[in-house]
């Protein structure tokens, strides 16, 4: 019998198009060229050019490499990282910096060793210690953090 590809519903594909417009748009204001990320993530410009495109016949595989080749290029070229006044509201970092976020780094003092969490990591330590957070005086950029990893990791957000 002969297997049939099942259809991707509409709003998957949307997704998919909003996250290769993502990773284009991070690629880009890194000003890493797209050549450049293919070779780290061992695909051709063509995959990622498809990534980009948001095109559902990718496997999941490539997208997450061309992620976390940007994640390896962000580390290697910090000097090219937009600062964070120019960050998108709404981007999450691969890696989130303690140094950055003043509540969370005093939220994450039994932490040691560690410089950076990854968003999961930063979500549960906000969630866990909310009753600790002092909202009036989390700065903008850390509310915005906070809100995004709600968001995006699909829990419910606090009044931030």
């Amino acid at each position: 019998m002969e297997s049939t590809t099942p259809g991707i519903h509409p709003p998957t594909v949307t997704r998919l198009q909003t996250l290769g417009a993502q990773i284009r748009a991070h690629r880009k204001t890194l000003g890493i060229s797209a050549t450049v990320v293919a070779e780290a993530a061992g695909m051709s410009r063509i995959t990622l050019h498809r990534i980009e495109k948001g095109a559902p016949s990718v496997t999941m595989g490539a997208y997450c490499n061309a992620l976390e080749a940007l994640g390896l290029v962000l580390k290697a070229t910090t000097d090219t990282m937009p600062s964070r006044e120019h960050a998108h509201k709404g981007w999450i970092p691969a890696r989130i910096a303690l140094a950055d976020y003043p509540q969370l780094r005093q939220l994450a003092w039994q932490v040691h060793g560690m410089d950076t969490l990854t968003p999961r990591e930063a979500l549960d330590i906000y969630e866990r210690n909310a009753r600790h957070i002092d909202t009036q005086t989390m700065g903008e950029d850390e509310q915005d953090l906070w809100q995004s990893l709600s968001l995006a990791l699909d829990t419910p957000t606090h009044d931030v």
